[in-house]
């Protein structure tokens, strides 16, 4: 007796579920470029004692082959010593300060890198609270986690490891070319003959690897969407017997990553081999030519010698580059589907700092009201109903009528499309959301508990609340004597979706926090339906007692347990079509009449 989620509404309309993953592919790698290097600037001062580290890092692997060309052509070559160990000790220290600043320039890169993408962590999910619940139908849990974990990774290893050497890679590039044309510009022209080809290489390679990470990155998503399901899902999967089939399903998702990962990778490790033979052919060159001018006496053993090590050197950037592409394709994949979501509009209150005015009597209206989780197919259609201050009133109706989608247009979880809905005479699309909902206290249908203590999960109604607080309102809804029969009572840890509590315990501590919340309209959805008879009556009092002087909405599974309230109102495909007190609208012998006599008859509704 619930209304479906907008996601069966979708299955219901032969549109099928929202595939999770199916994103729209970049059209802008740039502008994800250009966000991710905010996020790094403001430490502009680090960034560029950074750069200076790099620059004189830079600076001492150019010396050092320059270094070795003297040593050949003035001791070696000469057989002269001395001034030979002045000049080992001159390439020792060259060697030692050039790896101690890279030390020292990946440490604070680290620390930067590490900073930036703790903001952007807490921005995306800062956003994520922000966002509409139609949001979250139409993405799944996994794709969602998937953007906070497998794409901020992705863009990790990018950033802390690979931005240095990014950097570092293409200043020693450009410094090697402008040492070796200073030295030969004959044997520089010969030796950067081999980059233009290397470069036409990895642009023609880099057109297939980047499309491959951002469909791995898809595709991961895809698979944490199963993987979360599955495991949530335990106790069905078990109880249906459906493991072989989560195992199926979990096979041909991992396949496709698979695949996927294949694809991206082999494009993507086709560079270093190729770097490999062209910084052989680069050698080749060098040593062919070299030796020629050498023996026409324009250059010298040294000279080569410094070419061939500057060569060598050259190559090493190209080759880190090659390295980094994976990783740079796949942090700018996954920063896309990152911002994708961070430019997702925010859940619109057009009344934010407008307030209800206190107390709030609770007199609720809907006049008129439409609405459809899809355009053009409606599940409220003209609706007008009426709540008076502190009545109780029951809605009831077949699955699917529409009661669970009341709530949520009086929650202002989702905004109406036609009509108005007042409290007080207020138009609630005309008071703040955080306003509304404080005087709403709120018991699912769905119990969620959070992996914390009974008595935080209690708190959660009202977080400035006292211990002693908690436990009266855990005593109201009936939920004190077995919290205290918890191993650590009211601080005992709840295990993940409360697994460790029975079904009507997570529904009592639910309603414990509603109690707590101390709300002017009380919204019941199916509160005791995970409760066993005994235990209903039970807190069925307390309820009552809750229930008090508060205008309170109730979608009741059980028909027998609505006879005290003082209005019910049958909902049949979005529209009332009978409302009065139990007694009256069972002697009306009307649709509610064939509802009530059809539970105890063991008919189907």
């Amino acid at each position: 007796m619930s209304t479906p989620s907008p996601s069966n509404v979708r299955a219901v309309l032969g549109r099928g579920p929202m595939q999770p993953g199916k994103i729209e592919k970049a059209k802008n790698p740039r502008n994800a470029l250009t966000r991710l290097a905010m996020y790094l600037s403001q430490y502009k001062g680090t960034l560029a004692l950074v750069l200076f580290f790099v620059l004189i890092t830079i600076s001492l692997g150019l010396l050092e082959p320059y270094l070795i060309g003297r040593a050949i052509d003035q001791f070696i070559s000469t057989r002269q010593t001395n001034g030979l160990p002045q000049l080992a000790l001159l390439l020792l220290a060259a060697y030692l300060f050039d790896n101690g600043f890279q030390a020292v320039s990946s440490w604070l890169m680290a620390r930067v890198s590490q900073d930036a993408l703790r903001r952007l962590r807490r921005d995306l999910f800062e956003h994520l609270q922000k966002l509409s619940i139609a949001f979250f139908d139409r993405h799944t849990a996994g794709e969602l986690m998937s953007r906070l974990t497998n794409d901020i990774d992705a863009i990790n290893q990018a950033v802390s490891q690979n931005v240095i050497s990014l950097v570092a890679s293409v200043l020693s590039l450009v410094g090697i070319v402008i040492a070796m044309f200073v030295l030969n510009a004959w044997l520089a022209l010969a030796a950067l003959l081999v980059v233009p080809i290397m470069f036409w290489f990895t642009q023609f390679i880099a057109r297939y690897t980047r499309k491959g990470f951002r469909d791995l990155q898809k595709e991961l998503g895809e698979i944490n969407s199963v993987m979360e399901e599955s495991i949530s899902g335990q106790r069905v999967v078990k109880a249906f017997r459906r493991s072989e089939t989560a195992i199926e399903r979990f096979r041909a998702s991992n396949q496709k990553v698979y695949a996927a990962g294949v694809s991206a990778n082999t494009y993507a490790l086709m560079l270093m081999p190729l770097t490999n033979v062209l910084g052989n052919f680069f050698v080749i060159v060098l040593v062919g030519f070299g030796g020629y001018l050498a023996l026409q006496g324009l250059v010298t053993v040294g000279m080569i010698a410094t070419f061939i090590a500057y060569a060598q050197n050259f190559i090493q950037p190209l080759r880190q580059l090659a390295n980094m592409y994976n990783s740079i394709q796949a942090a700018l994949a996954g920063a896309e589907r990152v911002f994708e979501v961070m430019d997702t509009p925010a859940e619109l209150d057009t009344a934010a700092d407008s307030l209800l005015p206190v107390p709030v009597k609770g007199e609720v209206h809907f006049t008129d009201v439409s609405f459809g989780y899809l355009p053009h197919h409606p599940i409220i259609k003209n609706m007008t109903l009426e709540a008076k201050a502190g009545q109780t009133i029951a809605l009831v109706g077949p699955t699917g009528a529409g009661k669970t989608t009341i709530i949520n247009l009086l929650t202002r979880f989702y905004e109406i499309s036609e009509g108005s809905i007042t409290i007080d005479g207020r138009d609630i699309r005309k008071v703040s959301k955080d306003d509304l909902r404080k005087k709403l206290g709120i018991v699912l249908q769905d119990t969620f508990l959070f992996a914390d203590t009974v008595m935080e999960n209690i708190r959660y109604g009202r977080l400035d609340a006292s211990d002693e607080e908690c436990i009266n309102a855990a005593r109201l809804a009936d939920a004190d004597h077995f919290i205290r029969q918890l191993p650590q009572g009211y601080q005992t840890k709840l295990s993940e979706r409360a697994g460790n509590l029975s079904q009507g315990q997570r529904q009592l501590m639910s309603i414990a926090r509603a109690v707590l919340s101390d709300p002017s309209i009380l919204i019941l959805d199916e509160a005791t339906s995970s409760v066993d008879t005994r235990t209903e009556a039970r807190i069925q009092k307390a309820l009552l007692r809750l229930m008090e002087g508060r205008t309170s909405f109730v979608i009741a599974h059980r028909l027998s347990t609505i006879r005290d309230a003082d209005k019910v109102i049958v909902i049949q495909e979005g529209e009332i079509v009978e409302q009065g007190t139990h007694r009256q609208l069972l002697e009306a012998k009307g649709v509610f009449h064939h509802l009530y006599m059809s539970q105890f008859k063991g008919l189907a509704i």
